[in-house]
């Protein structure tokens, strides 16, 4: 009978100790590093720092919840984000439970300790990152922080070099403010589709949820109307300083809109009125009231046109326009302007506002209008948005309407820098990185509190901004203190703390092709090496 073969198990246990000591030599020990210490912005709500890290390797899988196409979504969008730098596969999974060490994972649950819905918690050990949400769009604003937590090279659309790593701890964070928001003017300038798109990323990336769209001014009418062509072919056929113009046909719009969506920001889509509204007036002479067709215009005054408030023919252009823009448009508002209608009496005016505000209604959206609007009727669920005139905002919260904070001397980004600046105008203010940054919105008017008020917005006005390098330079870096004021708590905002974290966004904004003005009052700083002494830890 054949005997079997036996092997010794002496020199078997020998040789596995061996191979254990030998592969526990040569696996690379978490570097120490410090969550307190990372430049986030906007500040998260609270933080928890375990002094180690985790490090992204080529194995790593990006498991969901189990049961979501949202979430599945979700998760091939951060993938999305890291793979061109990192150059990792890192596959997308559904999983019913907490996966094994190395890899993401992300779900939603009712059990974290804040219910406002762009909440969540994320949780970083050596072994993975866990990010959990009450609601989708708060898996979405913590992806932004983990994509901040790693160095900047992370935003490079090329493969960069590792490792990547990100401190361990845990944040728990919502925002302040439930509406934060940049507007973006494409009427004195007017902006194709991709820049759009790109302002929207940049947006998305500090947690900001809304982008009013400038649509029609004196200058351009820039939204297809089906019911009325000649706003944009011909309304729409120049800019400021007579260049071609350009208009958005309603599938461009609506694919807006969807990009927009897919990052979870609403676009607030506004059509000024009465006034600004002269390349209405020159598609369309029956909205004056001399029935005359004004000359297009490229110039920068304002104040001068009005649509003729008398006339009937008037609310029924209004209630197309409405009608044909809600339908694009999913979100809550429809901005109706009003402001600098100087040349428009105040009995009309007003006889005007409270009309338009019920044509609003009618097609299943609320006002927003700029603080004049404050002189009408306005309905409780009407917004004033505060960009001059403090007594107008208080006249609205005495009518029970709330408040969007745009003070011009604090929050218009086209404002200049200070006197050197090649780009922007001064006449609100010269408004540098700390100025931008060193205000409350609940302390701006006297007699409105945060009860009053639904946000911050910061609007860019485009009368001398031409291109999107232009635009970066006037935007970046005052955007991402914008967005802290919107998503922080005043009382854990410190401008001598802020400027330290946004110098450190250096790498950052330059990774991401950001074109920024780098202020003098900002220590600006590359991080590049403290990653290489990481490395070599």
């Amino acid at each position: 009978m054949m005997q079997k073969k036996s092997f010794p198990i002496a020199p078997l246990v020998t040789m596995i100790a061996i191979l254990l000591i030998y592969t526990s030599c040569n696996m690379e020990e978490p570097t120490p590093m410090d969550l307190a210490a990372a430049s986030l912005i906007p500040k998260p709500d609270s933080l928890t720092a375990t002094g180690s890290s985790f490090e992204l390797t080529a194995d790593a899988i990006i498991y969901v919840q189990e049961g979501s196409e949202e979430l599945l979504k979700i998760g091939q969008y951060i993938a999305n984000r890291l793979r061109p730098a990192t150059g990792f596969p890192l596959e997308v999974l559904p999983s019913e439970k907490i996966p094994a060490s190395g890899n993401i994972y992300l779900s939603l649950s009712n059990e974290i300790e804040e219910a406002e819905e762009e909440a969540y918690e994320l949780s970083i050990t050596e072994k993975g990152i866990k990010l959990t949400a009450t609601q989708v769009v708060g898996l979405f604003r913590g992806i932004q922080t983990i994509c901040q937590l790693f160095p900047g090279r992370i935003e490079e659309n090329t493969l960069q070099a590792g490792p990547w790593k990100i401190a361990t701890g845990t944040i728990l964070d919502h925002p302040d403010y439930a509406y934060r928001s940049a507007m973006l003017d494409v009427s004195r300038h007017f902006f194709p589709v991709e820049d759009v798109k790109r302002f929207i990323d940049l947006l998305a990336y500090y947690k900001m949820n809304y982008l009013h769209l400038h649509l029609s001014d004196d200058q351009g009418w820039r939204i297809e109307i089906k019911s009325w062509p000649n706003l944009t072919t011909h309304g729409g056929s120049t800019e400021v300083g007579g260049g071609k113009g350009g208009f958005y046909t309603q599938e461009e719009y609506a694919e807006i809109v969807q990009y927009a969506q897919d990052r979870f920001i609403n676009i607030v889509p506004e059509i000024d009125m009465p006034g600004h509204t002269n390349a209405a007036l020159a598609s369309y002479p029956e909205l004056n009231c001399n029935g005359k067709t004004p000359e297009l215009y490229t110039g920068t005054k304002v104040g001068f046109s009005t649509l003729c408030t008398d006339k009937e023919i008037v609310y029924q252009f209004v209630d197309d326009v409405i009608r044909e823009l809600a339908a694009l448009t999913p979100g809550p508002y429809i901005h109706i302007g009003g402001d600098e209608s100087h040349v428009t009496a105040k009995d009309d005016y007003i006889q005007f506002i409270n009309r338009v505000q019920n044509i609003v209604h009618a097609h299943g959206k609320l006002v927003m209008g700029w603080d004049e609007v404050a002189e009408a009727s306005l309905e409780s669920s009407s917004i004033a948005h505060y960009w001059a005139v403090a007594d107008n905002a208080q006249k609205a919260v005495q009518q029970g309407a709330k408040v969007l904070m745009s003070p011009a001397h604090k929050a218009y980004m086209d404002m200049q820098y200070d006197s050197t600046t090649h780009l922007g105008l001064h006449w609100a203010a010269y408004i540098e990185i700390d100025s931008a940054y060193i205000w409350d919105l609940e302390s701006m008017v006297e007699g409105i509190g945060k009860e009053n008020i639904i946000g911050i917005e910061a609007p860019l006005w485009t009368e001398t901004i031409t291109n999107m390098d232009e635009l970066e330079y006037m935007v970046f870096p005052r955007l991402p203190g914008y967005a802290e004021i919107g998503w922080t708590a005043t009382s854990d905002r410190n401008w001598d703390e802020y400027k330290v974290r946004l110098g450190k966004q250096k790498d950052r904004f330059e990774a991401m092709g950001i074109n920024f003005y780098e202020s003098k009052f900002v220590p600006w700083v590359s991080t590049e090496n403290e990653v290489i002494d990481s490395k070599n830890n």
